[in-house]
């Protein structure tokens, strides 16, 4: 049976820049806080379990504490740096998994990442970049005693599941968003800007998707792990993580095809007005054009031509233009050209 483990909470002491949190659990009970260079030592208790919460540490910080598990230099190069893709890799008897979180920032959706070190006895978190604080997983694992002596099973659990949860707020957001872009496409009023807003949430989706959906084979590979395999007990927890993520990816898919309806309905509206505007042209086009071909007939240099010696045929030329005009004009603003 494993017992669990650590907190990232900023309302802890600092005892170094980048060290969130670091404390030490044995039977589901908080023992103590502990400096990342004790951290070994803890872990060769039985029935105790460390966790390190670091927030965008330092390469001598990352050193100290590979020391103090033996943790690959792999993973410990994969830790330092941003942009990794998410997955699960073992490294002898450790599992460095690595997931995407996801934060609305400025009304983008702004991607972080957490790079997590499963081992007999300890549990390592880095987080970087764009990330919700994950004191309420310590909060309600600390409550729970219980759930919280299986250790590090439970708290990579309670990490996974946070992270997936965090995704909905972000998808709430975009939906909203999304509403409102709707109500604008049907009223008429999208601007341009609006258009190009559409594209940016649909590439974000898109790439909150994938990130959503590399944690399936995450959790699977969980369970699946050979150098320490997760509890009997614990397995249908991570397979109700598998669950919320599916959840997520339909949540995702409805609105990204929400999205394209509303792009294609912009498109379409573009082009109504396009063809109205169009419309509208050809049928003063074709109402200018009378008084322009007669026109263009009686300013030829000829001597002989019908009413040009009589006394009222410029009234008559205009007036007939006049009639021609406003018969084209009724039936065109009837047939609704204008």
């Amino acid at each position: 049976m494993l017992h669990a483990v650590v907190t990232e909470d900023a309302s802890q002491p600092k005892a170094e820049e980048g060290v969130v949190a670091a404390s030490v659990y044995a039977g589901g009970q908080r023992l103590a806080d502990i400096a990342v260079d004790e951290a070994g030592a803890w872990t060769k208790r039985p029935g105790h379990v460390v966790w390190i919460g670091l927030l965008e540490p330092s390469p001598e910080l990352l050193a100290r504490v590979q020391v103090q598990f033996g943790l690959h230099d792999l993973a410990i190069e994969d830790a330092g740096k941003a942009h990794q893709r998410p997955k699960l890799e073992q490294y002898g008897d450790c599992v460095f998994i690595v997931a995407r979180t996801a934060h609305m920032l400025d009304g983008r959706i702004s991607f972080g990442e957490t790079h997590i070190f499963v081992g007999r006895g300890y549990i390592v978190s880095v987080r970087h970049g764009a990330s919700t604080s994950y004191a309420p997983v310590r909060q309600r694992a600390e409550s729970c005693p219980t759930v919280l002596s299986h250790g590090e099973d439970y708290i990579l659990y309670a990490l996974l599941d946070f992270i997936v949860d965090n995704y909905m707020p972000v998808l709430e957001m975009v939906n909203t968003e999304v509403e409102a872009v709707e109500d604008k496409v049907f009223a008429g009023e999208l601007s341009q800007g609006d258009v190009q807003r559409l594209y940016v949430l649909r590439r974000d989706l898109l790439r909150l998707r994938n990130a959503a959906s590399a944690l399936v084979d995450v959790c699977r590979r969980v369970q699946r792990v050979e150098v320490r395999p997760i509890e009997v007990s614990m397995q249908p927890l991570f397979r109700d993580v598998t669950d919320h993520i599916h959840r997520v990816q339909d949540e995702i898919d409805a609105l990204r095809e929400v999205l394209a309806f509303a792009f294609e309905a912009s498109m379409m509206a573009g082009q109504v007005q396009q063809t109205h505007i169009a419309r509208r042209l050809a049928a003063w086009a074709a109402i200018l054009a009378v008084p322009t071909a007669i026109a263009g007939i009686y300013g030829m240099n000829f001597e002989v031509m019908p009413e040009l010696k009589w006394e009222y045929g410029y009234l008559v030329v205009l007036g007939a233009v006049a009639i021609i005009c406003s018969t084209l004009f009724y039936r065109l603003r009837k047939s609704g050209w204008l």
